[in-house]
C-alpha cells in the first residue's frame, strides 16, 4: 500500500539506532563514548546543543530526572528483563544490591556499591530510552569537566555554595548562567557540590551490556508480571475487568477521598508550613477568589505532607483507607518496574468519593457490580503492547483507557488533548477509533487550562529520537499530540478483538471493537518551544489540575458503563 504519512524516523536516527543495536549484539561491554558521533548526529530535540561544547544544562538535567542518582560512582550499566536473565550472565545476586531509582523515570534498578548499576527493562523502548539518556549525560559531564580546568585550583569547591561571587565565578567558567547553575543545585540537592568535585577530578566514561533482547524474554518477564498480579488476586480471571493506565495516585485518590477525610490536619500543615504559594493558594482557594479544585489542591497537600516527618504516618493511614475500601496495591516482584491496583468497585465506600464522581447522581448500583478496575503505572513504549496484550489473553476486558503525559505541538503546558487518530511508529499503522471521551466530559473539571478534541496523535519510538525536521513534518500533517504509548495499545487491541496479528503499513479501523476505548493525554512538553521540556521544568501543582480533571472523567465513564451493564442484567428474565 502506498499512502503518505508522517514517518519519526529519518536518515540520522535511522543510523542511530542501526548503529545501537549492531554494537549491543556484542557480549562485551560497550562503551557510550562510541555512540557519541551518531548521538550528535541526531541533532535531537532533547539535546540541541549535543553537537556544541557549549554545555547544555537542560538535556543534562533530563537526564539526571531520569537515572539513578548513584551513576556519577557507575562505570557499567548492565540491561536485562529480569534477575533470571541477570542471574544466567554472572549477577547471580543481583535483587542483594541497593536498589535505586530515578525521579522522573520508573526502572528497577540495583546498584553493587562499587561501579555496576543493573537494569531491569520491559521492552526494546527502554533499550531507546537508557542508552540515549546515558550517552547525554556523560557528554554533558564531559564538557563540564573540560570547562572546569580553567576555574582556579586554589578555590575549594567545598565552599562554593556559601560564597556568592565564587558561585558566580564558577558559572561564568562553565559557560552557563548563574540560573542554569542553581538548577543543578536543585536537582543534585546534598550532592551538589560532590557531584561538581567528581566533574572537576575525572571524565566520564560509561560502558552498557545488555544481557538479554529477545522479543521472547520481553514476554517471559511480562507474565511473570502478570502472575504476580493473579497471585495477589486470583479472581481477575473470572470478573469482569476495566484496564486503565495511569499512575499510582489520582484514581485512588478521588476513589478513597482519604486526604478529603483529613482537612483539618492538612490545614494546619498548610498554615505552619514555610511555603508561601501554597499558603497563598489556599487562602485565594477558601476566599472564592479563584477557581482551583479544592480537591485537587488537598490532594497535592496531602503529598507534601506525607513527604514530612510528621506527616509520613499518614503513608500507612491511607494504605489501611485503600484496604478497607477494596483497593489493592501490587508491587512487582522480579521484573520491571510497573506498579498495579486493583479497585473492587462493589467494595467502594460511595460516601466518601470525590464529590465529582457523586455530584447529582445515585452509584448505589456499584453495590451489585462484579467488575474490578486494574490499573496499572503507565508502562514505557512498548511494554504498553506487552502488559495489555497479556492481560487481554487472562481476563475479560469491558474498557481500556489510557491517561498520560505527552508533548504537544500546539498546546500549552496542562491541556488536555483527545486524539481520535494515531500514527504509531512500531507498526506504522494509522489507528483510527472512537474515542470514549470528548471534550464535555473533562471541561467541567479543568481550571487553568485548555482540552482540544478531535486532535491527531503519533506514537514515537523515544523521547531523544526526534529532531526539529520531524517535529515540523508531524505538525505539517496535524499530527500534534506527540507521546509513546498509544499506538502500542491499539496493536494490543486489535489483536484483543480481531482474528489475527496487528497489520503493518496501513490503515487500521478499530471504531466497533466491543471494548470501550478512552484516551486521555495531558501536556507536559511543548517542544517546538525552546526549552518548553521537563528538563527547563514540572507541571508541578498546576500538572494536578489536568490529571485530576482525567481522572474523574476516566470513572465517571467507568460507572457509567457499569450503570449500563447492570441495568441490563436487571431486564434479563
Amino acid at each position: 500500500m502506498n499512502r503518505t504519512v508522517p514517518r519519526a524516523t529519518s536518515d540520522e536516527i535511522q543510523l542511530y539506532r542501526s548503529t545501537l543495536y549492531s554494537l549491543l549484539r556484542s557480549t562485551a561491554e560497550v562503551k557510550i563514548h562510541t555512540l557519541e558521533g551518531v548521538h550528535a548526529g541526531m541533532n535531537s530535540l532533547m539535546h540541541p546543543l549535543a553537537r556544541t561544547t557549549t554545555p547544555d544544562i537542560s538535556a543534562l538535567i533530563y537526564s539526571c530526572m531520569r537515572l539513578p542518582d548513584c551513576l556519577p560512582a557507575v562505570r557499567l550499566v548492565l540491561l536485562g528483563q529480569n534477575s533470571d536473565v541477570l542471574r544466567r550472565n554472572g549477577y547471580p545476586d543481583v535483587n542483594n544490591w541497593q536498589p535505586f531509582t530515578a525521579r522522573a523515570r520508573r526502572r528497577r534498578c540495583f546498584y553493587d556499591g562499587h561501579e555496576t548499576l543493573a537494569c531491569y527493562i520491559a521492552s526494546r523502548s527502554d533499550i531507546e530510552d537508557v542508552i540515549p539518556t546515558l550517552t547525554a549525560y556523560q557528554m554533558e559531564w564531559n564538557k563540564l569537566h573540560v570547562l572546569f580546568a580553567r576555574f582556579p585550583k586554589e578555590v575549594d569547591i567545598r565552599n562554593i555554595e556559601q560564597d556568592p561571587v565564587q558561585f558566580a565565578a564558577l558559572a561564568q567558567t562553565l559557560e552557563i548562567s548563574v540560573e542554569d547553575l542553581e538548577r543543578l543545585r536543585t536537582v543534585w540537592r546534598e550532592n551538589f557540590v560532590a557531584i561538581l568535585k567528581g566533574i572537576q577530578q575525572k571524565a566520564c566514561s560509561i560502558s552498557v551490556r545488555l544481557l538479554g533482547g529477545s522479543m521472547a524474554q520481553y514476554l517471559r518477564a511480562t507474565h511473570e508480571w502478570f502472575e504476580n498480579v493473579k497471585a495477589a488476586f486470583p479472581d481477575i480471571l473470572t470478573r469482569p475487568v476495566y484496564f486503565i493506565s495511569s499512575n499510582t495516585h489520582s484514581i485512588a485518590n478521588v476513589l478513597t477521598g482519604f486526604a478529603l477525610s483529613r482537612q483539618k490536619e492538612l490545614e494546619e500543615f498548610i498554615h505552619t508550613s514555610q511555603d508561601a504559594d501554597l499558603q497563598q493558594e489556599w487562602q485565594q482557594i477558601e476566599s472564592g477568589a479563584v477557581r482551583t479544585s479544592r480537591e485537587n489542591f488537598l490532594y497535592y497537600a496531602l503529598k507534601k505532607y506525607q513527604n514530612t516527618r510528621k506527616g509520613a504516618g499518614l503513608i500507612q493511614a491511607q494504605l489501611e483507607a485503600e484496604r478497607q475500601r477494596g483497593i489493592l496495591r501490587i508491587n512487582p516482584q522480579y521484573t520491571f518496574d510497573v506498579e498495579a491496583q486493583i479497585f473492587d468497585l462493589q467494595r467502594l465506600d460511595i460516601a466518601s468519593l470525590d464529590p465529582r464522581l457523586t455530584e447529582g447522581k445515585d452509584l448505589s448500583f456499584l453495590t451489585e457490580s462484579k467488575a474490578i478496575v486494574l490499573n496499572i503505572d503507565y508502562p514505557l513504549g512498548l511494554a504498553a503492547y506487552n502488559i495489555l496484550s497479556t492481560v487481554s489473553i487472562h481476563t475479560d476486558l469491558r474498557g481500556v483507557y489510557s491517561m498520560g503525559k505527552s508533548a504537544s505541538l500546539n498546546a500549552a503546558r496542562g491541556d488536555v488533548i483527545i486524539p481520535n487518530v494515531c500514527q504509531d511508529e512500531h507498526s506504522h499503522n494509522t489507528y483510527l477509533f472512537t474515542n470514549a471521551f470528548s471534550a464535555a466530559d473533562v471541561t467541567p473539571y479543568l481550571r487553568y487550562g485548555s482540552v482540544l478534541d478531535n486532535q491527531k496523535a503519533i506514537c514515537v519510538l523515544g523521547t531523544f529520537l526526534q529532531n526539529a525536521h520531524l517535529m515540523d513534518i508531524f505538525f505539517s500533517e496535524s499530527f500534534a499530540d506527540v507521546e509513546m504509548e498509544l499506538g502500542n495499545f491499539c496493536s494490543a487491541l486489535y489483536e484483543a478483538t480481531r482474528p489475527k496479528r496487528y497489520p503493518v503499513d496501513e490503515i487500521v479501523n478499530l471504531h466497533e471493537t466491543g471494548i470501550d476505548f478512552g484516551v486521555l493525554h495531558y501536556v507536559s512538553d511543548t517542544p517546538l518551544s525552546k526549552g518548553k521540556n521537563l528538563g527547563a521544568g514540572t507541571l508541578s501543582y498546576f500538572g494536578m489540575d489536568s490529571t485530576y480533571a482525567c481522572s474523574v472523567a476516566v470513572m465517571n465513564r467507568i460507572f457509567e458503563m457499569e450503570r449500563h451493564t447492570i441495568e441490563n442484567e436487571r431486564e434479563l428474565p
